[in-house]
């Protein structure tokens, strides 16, 4: 049941280079990386024992120093979607950060270009989510991708994103930069209502966040759970991320229910495959499990990821056709 139609929505490039990508990149480049296979995922996994938000964030150094040239960037979208078709997915929205991956004198369009040639190339479609970054002095970056994004809007880009430490950096800092894609009819997505609480999400609806990245805490206020049923505003939920970063104290206090009951379209998403260990399935299996979840009820979720997809109205229809067809 659901084979060949799962959707993943919230997926960090830099945070899903699995142990096997990782290591086709080093190798290209002659980058030293431990040669023994445990050694090597300690550095691309998060522990068992992580504290908190800050503490996972830490894992996307040694990824993202793989992927500072054209050649990785392609390579590594290019094994990503082999993977994903390889579990069955249908469709992927990926999100990576252009200002990440200029340390080696790609600029953020030189990185785009990249990451689109490794496009396309397996059965999934996918399609990129650009991501601005929570900071204080990287203003000028993300106006610049707001203009990158722009400029590949419909070409392979289908949203902007805000990532990074949410508690350290507040939304509702980076107003002026979504006032800009707003302008320039830009879509967006926005992380907020994780490391912190339900004003973040406001602040991102307040800018005209058309989706939440995670918005878990949503379940802390009552009013913003209405508000996000009655505009029906998509959460990306992306549970084994939130046990990791010490959201929730074990899969039971997921608010799950909380959300499906007060009819809000919550999707189930990975964030990042190798930091946490997952893959679609999983992350479905997991709250299956826990919630005693129906197969209509999978469904669901399913459908929810389709229709708040940043894809073109056809490609949904044909997503939820499919979808369909598995459950008959």
């Amino acid at each position: 049941m659901f084979e060949s139609c799962l959707i993943d929505l919230h997926l960090h490039l830099d945070g899903s280079l699995s142990p096997r990508i990782a290591r086709a990149l080093a190798d290209m480049q002659g980058i030293k990386i431990p040669e023994d296979e445990k050694a090597l995922e300690s550095l691309l996994t998060v522990s068992e024992n992580c504290r908190d938000l800050n503490e996972y964030l830490e894992k996307f150094a040694f990824p993202c120093s793989l992927l500072q040239t054209p050649e990785a960037l392609e390579m590594a979208v290019e094994m990503l979607e082999e993977e994903l078709s390889d579990e069955g997915l249908q469709y992927a929205e990926i999100r990576f950060a252009p200002q990440k991956h200029t340390k080696k004198g790609m600029t953020q369009t030189d990185a785009v270009e990249a990451a689109l040639k490794g496009r396309g190339k397996h059965r999934v479609k996918t399609n990129f989510i650009l991501c601005l970054m929570r900071g204080e002095d990287n203003r000028a970056e993300n106006f610049e991708t707001v203009e990158v994004a722009a400029a590949f809007l419909g070409k392979g880009v289908v949203a902007l994103d805000l990532a990074g430490a949410e508690a350290l950096y507040k939304t509702a800092s980076f107003g002026e930069c979504f006032a800009r894609a707003r302008e320039k009819g830009i879509p967006f997505t926005i992380h907020a209502g994780e490391a912190d609480g339900p004003g973040s999400i406001r602040d991102a609806l307040s800018f005209g966040a058309s989706r939440i990245g995670h918005g878990v805490r949503a379940y802390e206020d009552p009013s913003l759970m209405k508000l996000l049923a009655e505009k029906r505003i998509p959460l990306e939920l992306c549970p084994s991320s939130n046990l990791q970063t010490a959201l929730f104290p074990d899969i039971s206090r997921y608010p799950l229910p909380a959300f499906l009951s007060s009819g809000i379209p919550v999707t189930v998403n990975t964030d990042n495959r190798a930091v946490s260990g997952t893959t679609v399935a999983r992350e479905l299996s997991l709250l299956k499990d826990a919630f005693s979840l129906s197969g209509e009820d999978v469904r669901l979720l399913l459908e929810n990821a389709a229709r708040a997809s940043f894809a073109a109205e056809e490609e949904k229809v044909s997503m939820i056709e499919n979808i369909r067809k598995q459950t008959k």
